[in-house]
Formats: C-alpha cells, structure tokens, sequence
C-alpha cells in the first residue's frame, strides 16, 4: 500500500516514493514520508483485525474526530440504534448530566400519481389509505434515525423532548410531497 502525502504548499497529492511534489518541485521531507510509512502500518495492523475490533477502532476515532464520513453506513446505523429518544424530557431510569444542543433531522418523501389518485378515490368514499399510512410510517421511521445520528455526530447518549412535525408541501407542481421534521434536545448522561 503506498499513502499519499499531501503537499503543505500546493495542496496536491504526491507519493510516499515521491522526491519532491510533481506540482510546485517542493522537496518532500524525510519526516513526511515517515509518517506516511506509519500510516500506512498502522492501516496494515488494523486491517489484520478481527472485523468487531476494526468497527470498535472507526468508532472510536469516529466520536474522537468528529468525522463520521469514514464510518460504513451500516455501522454509522447500528450505533446511532443506541442512542435513547423519548418524547418526556426525562430517560427512564438514567440521570442527565448536560443537556448539549437543540437537534433537528428532516425528511420529505414524495407520493406517486397513482398513490394520489388512490388516496384521492379514499377521500371520496372513505376508508384507510394503506399506501399514505406506509409513506407516514416510512417517514417516521427515517426521521427518527436522522435525529439518532445527529445526536451521535454531537457526542449525544440520548435525545429527550422530540416533537414530529409533519407538513404537506403542495405548489409548483409539488402536489404530494410530504415534510418531516424531528426536532429534540441532545443531551449527555450520567455513566
């Protein structure tokens, strides 16, 4: 495996084999190519793990760092799972220590002509629309995820006061197209 390095003056990529950068011919250090030579160990030694302890590693660096874009999305949604979301202002059987920000996910999912003309026929004669009640559904439950990764984005082990607001979006040929807000407050508790 061969890391790249960044030059520090131009921005561009050069290789660990590389003498100087291939744009500005500035001269690539000793110490620059060393530390890509550590990366570049270090990725070899993670990747000789066990899959559960490569996972536990992204994670980590993941909630140290910040930056989650390295984290595969079926990991990112396992661990956002964990994060306890209640409409209450108090989690059961667990004790807030700090309250860390106000967090919103938002959705909107679009309904196709033929569910309209469906659901308009519903209106008329009346009855459940089992496809409108699937898009709510389906709406509740990925904007329920959002907020649960938003959360874990923020370092977040729970979400209290989360309000749903749904919302017909019509106009400019838009007809059908359904919002949903989750709005809450991330909070910290107590280990």
């Amino acid at each position: 495996m061969s890391t790249d390095i960044v030059c520090p003056k131009c921005e561009v990529f050069n290789k660990v084999k590389d003498d100087n950068c291939w744009k500005c011919n500035r001269a690539i250090t000793d110490e620059e190519k060393a530390i890509a030579n550590r990366s570049d160990f270090e990725v070899e030694q993670k990747n000789n793990l066990p899959l559960e302890e490569r996972n536990q590693i992204l994670l980590n660096d993941a909630k140290n760092s910040g930056n989650w874009l390295s984290v595969p999305q079926e990991l990112l949604e396992a661990e956002a799972r964990k994060i306890k979301i209640t409409t209450s202002y108090l989690i059961a059987n667990a004790t807030i220590a700090e309250e860390i920000d106000i967090i919103t996910a938002e959705v909107v999912y679009g309904m196709n002509i033929f569910k309209d003309i469906f659901a308009s026929v519903r209106d008329v004669v009346g009855g459940r629309s089992e496809s409108v009640q699937n898009i709510l559904k389906d709406s509740r439950k990925t904007v329920l995820l959002e907020l649960r990764k938003e959360a874990l984005s923020i370092g977040a082990d729970a979400v209290i006061s989360v309000d749903l607001d749904y919302q017909e979006l019509s106009g400019g040929g838009k007809n059908g197209m359904i919002m949903l807000v989750a709005s809450g407050t991330a909070v910290l508790l107590d280990k």
